[in-house]
């Protein structure tokens, strides 16, 4: 609510240390780009009953010192009155360019973090509409709540349904059993290294995905067609698995400790304390997913309402095909009230965020604990239009990840899906990770029954 302090996930949002918490979604449409005026009197028209747009970030006062460290707060303040049209520009230039330098930037002070950009790119006939926000302010389902709106067959949003939060039932996860549950809140497992290629910095890079590989990939599961956020999953661990055989001298190690996919041990092969013939138990993988936890009845509720899920990556597994079976099923939803152990133990840390990021920055962020984020963005209506002009891209835009990680985003409309890969580990690291992702996903597509 308004005036009131930050949940936990989005106090430890607006202390995000790798850079602005600044994230967003771009819509590329084919057609004649509308006038900012236009576009200004939709956003007016569409928006105009949503309070959380209207929210500024108050950063916690007093010296960050002593108590005032461990338990400053942000908060949410209201500007009653607040002119959306005011949050919407216009700008020359590529997606490339924006993010190069509005997502590297501060929102300031005393206006609500967020804004709407039309970019008119760089051929005629096409332009963009990127949303640009502080994470704190909105999640993506969020955002395609928002940008849905905006469409020919939307309408102004609802300012009720927007204000009302997720109560006791909440969406989740329901662990595979294969897995044997999920991991405990501080387990860490096994940390891969990136290809570390350039200047040690943030990088941004997109690519599309080729419809028809997509399409065979999903194919390639053994039971059942699988769903394209499982073919995702996949795709990212055989990369990470690219990675391990690329910097380590001993092969891939299964989580029992033997040799997978009849790898043998090589010379040299040893424990720290020298005994030959013993395997070293790595640990898993872990991929951090962003899962909505909005029940039914909550679905446009404007905010932050999810939970990061960490899931395995079968990186011990050299089939692609097996690699998807192995994905199948891991992020299967239900439905269950919040326990109240939850609601204590968020409320505990959250009125400690000093601590909390302290704990966080040891361990949460470390690669070891999630090595990448995989978030999947997917607009699945038929026909999306901005007036008269047809939507043909969507590109999602993450945070900077933590150090030595790497977030892969795949945005999907009817049109087609293309993939982000942020990294922050060097300037090079994004778009070999990117290559290394098509690669894996044509050899998935290879393996077709």
């Amino acid at each position: 609510m308004p005036g009131s302090h930050l949940p936990l996930m989005e106090e430890g949002m607006a202390r995000w240390p790798f850079g602005p918490p600044n994230a967003g979604i771009a819509l590329d449409f084919t057609g004649v780009p509308p006038t900012l005026d236009e576009l200004r009197a939709l956003v007016g028209d569409r928006w105009k009953a949503l309070p959380r747009l209207t929210q500024t970030l108050v950063a916690p006062g007093g010296p960050r010192t002593g108590l005032a460290w461990w338990t400053g707060r942000h908060r949410w303040a209201r500007r009653d009155g607040h002119d959306l049209g005011r949050q919407v520009d216009e700008a020359d230039g590529t997606l490339r360019d924006a993010v190069r330098l509005w997502f590297h930037t501060p929102f300031p002070a005393g206006r609500p973090p967020w804004s709407l950009h039309l970019l008119r790119g760089s051929a005629e006939g096409e332009f963009s509409l990127l949303f640009r926000m502080h994470h704190s302010l909105l999640d993506g389902r969020s955002l395609t709540t928002l940008l849905r709106a905006l469409f020919d067959d939307g309408g102004p949003l609802d300012g009720a349904a927007s204000l009302a939060v997720p109560g006791p039932r909440r969406r989740t996860v329901r662990p595979a059993p294969a897995v044997g549950g999920p991991p405990g809140l501080l387990t860490a497992g096994r940390a891969v290294p990136l290809p570390h290629r350039g200047a040690r910095e943030p990088a941004y890079t997109v690519v599309r995905l080729r419809a028809d590989v997509l399409r065979a990939a999903r194919e390639a599961a053994s039971a059942r067609t699988a769903t394209t956020n499982e073919v995702f999953l996949a795709t990212v661990s055989g990369v990470l698995r690219s990675c391990l055989s690329a910097a380590e001298t001993d092969p891939p190690v299964s989580v029992s400790g033997t040799a997978s996919d009849g790898d043998q041990p090589r010379n040299g092969d040893r424990t720290r304390n020298g005994d030959r013939g013993r395997r070293r138990d790595p640990g898993p993988v872990w991929l951090s997913v962003p899962v909505d936890e909005r029940p039914d009845d909550c679905g446009e509720f404007l905010g932050n309402a999810f939970a990061n899920v960490r899931v395995p990556a079968p990186v011990t597994l050299s089939d692609p095909a097996a690699r998807l079976t192995a994905c199948t099923g891991l992020l299967t939803p239900v439905t269950r009230p919040r326990r109240t152990s939850e609601k204590l133990f968020e409320g505990t840390l959250a009125a400690v965020p000093g601590a909390t990021m302290a704990l966080a920055g040891g361990k949460i962020f470390a690669p070891a604990y999630a090595q990448a984020a995989c978030s999947y963005v997917h607009l699945r209506e038929q026909g999306q239009t901005l007036a008269g002009r047809p939507l043909r891209r969507l590109t999602i835009v993450p945070m900077v990840p933590p150090a030595d990680t790497a977030t892969f985003a795949l945005g999907g409309c009817t049109r087609g899906h293309t993939l982000s890969v942020a990294t922050n580990s060097g300037s090079q690291d994004a778009e070999l990770l990117a290559e290394a992702f098509l690669d894996e996903l044509t050899l998935l597509a290879e393996r077709t029954p």
